[in-house]
């Protein structure tokens, strides 16, 4: 059965967060408050947030950024994961992927069918791992990056939850 092993240490991760958004901005950007608040209330550190616009070199830029601090564990994206014409999100992203995480999708989805029904596959959502940096690219509502955070990321980076956790496998990483 999951559980918290409340016996083992809490080991906190640290984040950044990158909203994709053509039309947000640091007041109106429900999404990343969203992010920045569970990030905290988690435990965890928020190293940077920032919001790109919906252009491939934009979002590109930010994440190579995210994935070269070395401060930075999880980069957190929210935003242009859908099929309108500026929806790029996950169109530059997973070719920047060294190993691509089908079971985020898959887990997010099923998920997301609970609280939205049918309306989830409009989303693209997608993970994975560049370099030794997990991404987990988002849906831009405030209520996806609830879902993904209260059912999913809140317990694969709190290194106590059982039976396995992202946190534990952080330092084997770079194994080859």
């Amino acid at each position: 059965m999951p559980r918290i092993d409340e016996s083992l240490p809490f080991h906190p991760v640290s984040f950044a967060v990158v909203i994709v958004s053509d039309t947000r901005d640091a007041e109106t950007d429900k999404s990343g408050d969203t992010l920045e608040g569970r990030i905290k209330d988690a435990g965890h550190r928020l190293v940077w947030r920032t919001i790109v616009p919906d252009d491939r070199d934009a979002i590109r830029a930010a994440v190579e950024k995210a994935v070269a601090d070395e401060a930075v564990d999880v980069l957190i994206t929210s935003g242009g994961t859908g099929f309108t014409g500026r929806d790029v999100t996950p169109d530059t992203i997973e070719p920047m992927f060294d190993k691509k995480m089908d079971g985020f999708s898959a887990v997010f989805h099923a998920v997301s069918r609970e609280i939205i029904g049918t309306s989830t596959i409009q989303s693209r959502c997608t993970a994975g791992l560049i370099g030794t940096t997990f991404v987990f690219v988002l849906p831009g509502s405030p209520g996806a990056c609830r879902d993904a955070w209260d059912n999913i990321l809140v317990e694969q980076f709190n290194s106590r939850f059982m039976p396995c956790n992202f946190v534990e496998i952080m330092p084997r990483l770079t194994e080859t």
